[in-house]
């Protein structure tokens, strides 16, 4: 089976990186989706242990498209009654690009359609119930060629269940472990997140060195599928409960400001299990210093929404005299703020395009051994 796998832009190098860590050798990356073939298992075993992925989809088909009648017969041909039962909840989720047909209701319709008219010619029912397990189809016309797919994941799989609780400019998850695994932690290396808001980067890090599947507590729809095989899903959460890391490692540090923001950090830690990892303060980032000669700095830090500018400027040029401050420490920040590099006060080592859902951002990443305010005029 033909399995493919949705990644925010940007973070697709990163996935491609678990999956041949994983196991899966190099896989092909197109429009944003990371391509591998697996079975059963595999959708399984991807669905817990993705940490930036958003979705586990299954392929179907793939045809030309040029019209709203080869869409019909093409969705039509697939053999819809191997995968839903009569009771089925059937939803559309697509998306139309650089095509002729660019109307996404209108297509979606004419899909749902034909899969309703295959269900009852191949179930041999005269109406279908809809009340059943959810089946999301994911349907994409690019160039006059649609592909149509399952989402055996459901829920996207930034949802890993601990963060509950909201608060403001929150951080994907999926975002986020990218981040981490893109950063120079690795387990038991001194970690500092400044504006830890929800908590979010420090809870990822903490899975990550502790090895711990971001969707083990999870629930999947293709489980409820008349095609998935039984007991799955348990065997993989099995396999990824084994590879987990035990016994004492140094805290991460996290702090923030904000003692409400603190308080939820705590609260999403303690869900995710991984509270014993994670020191949490409130203190200014300003405040910020380590004995440690090494270590990393990994942080998603205001970008002005409630800030001025002259504010803003001042936190960030703050924040670059911690970090220097700092021996050979590395620092990695996601900002969408556009004076961020001159503000921190010299260029990065590299700076990497992430989008925070529909936000655009910039991955800063200053590694240690650093000249001070290297690129730009001393900033006072």
């Amino acid at each position: 089976m033909r399995l493919k796998i949705p990644a925010a832009s940007g973070v697709e190098a990163c996935v491609k990186r678990e999956l041949r860590a994983m196991g899966y050798g190099d896989c092909p990356a197109l429009q944003g989706r990371v391509a591998l073939e697996g079975g059963w298992e595999d959708i399984a075993r991807l669905n817990i242990c993705l940490r930036a992925g958003e979705r586990v989809l299954l392929e179907l088909a793939s045809f030309p498209a040029p019209d709203f009648d080869a869409l019909f017969a093409g969705v039509h041909a697939i053999p819809w009654e191997e995968f839903c039962s009569p009771r089925a909840q059937i939803l559309m989720d697509g998306k139309c690009f650089a095509s002729k047909l660019m109307a996404v209701k209108s297509a979606g319709g004419v899909v749902k359609k034909a899969i309703v008219e295959r269900l009852k010619t191949g179930l041999g029912v005269r109406t279908l119930d809809e009340r059943g397990e959810r089946v999301v189809v994911n349907f994409e016309i690019f160039g006059d060629v649609a592909c149509i797919c399952l989402d055996t994941s459901g829920d996207g799989l930034h949802k890993r269940g601990y963060r509950v609780k909201t608060y403001e400019a929150p951080l994907r998850e999926t975002t986020a472990a990218a981040m981490v695994e893109g950063s120079f932690f690795r387990a038991g290396k001194p970690f500092a997140d400044l504006f830890c808001g929800s908590g979010t980067i420090p809870i990822e890090a903490a899975l990550y060195q502790r090895r711990i599947a971001p969707g083990k507590h999870r629930h999947f729809d293709f489980t409820k599928w008349k095609c998935a095989p039984a007991g799955v899903l348990e065997r993989a959460r099995e396999e990824a409960e084994a590879g987990e890391v035990h016994g004492a490692l140094p805290p991460l540090f996290a702090c923030d400001i904000s003692p409400a923001a603190v308080e939820t950090a705590r609260f999403h830690a303690r869900r995710a299990g991984v509270e014993q990892d994670i020191r949490f303060c409130v203190q200014d980032m300003r405040a910020f210093s380590s004995a440690e000669r090494y270590g990393v700095i990994l942080s998603n830090p205001p970008y002005g929404e409630r800030l001025r500018a002259a504010d803003l400027a001042g936190l960030y040029r703050d924040f670059g005299r911690v970090y220097r401050a700092l021996p050979d420490w590395s620092c990695v920040f996601l900002s969408s703020y556009e004076g961020a590099e001159r503000a921190f006060g010299g260029r990065a080592a590299k700076k990497h395009r992430i989008y925070n859902a529909k936000l655009a951002c910039t991955l800063y990443t200053y590694q240690g051994n650093k000249p001070p305010c290297v690129g730009f005029e001393k900033i006072p």
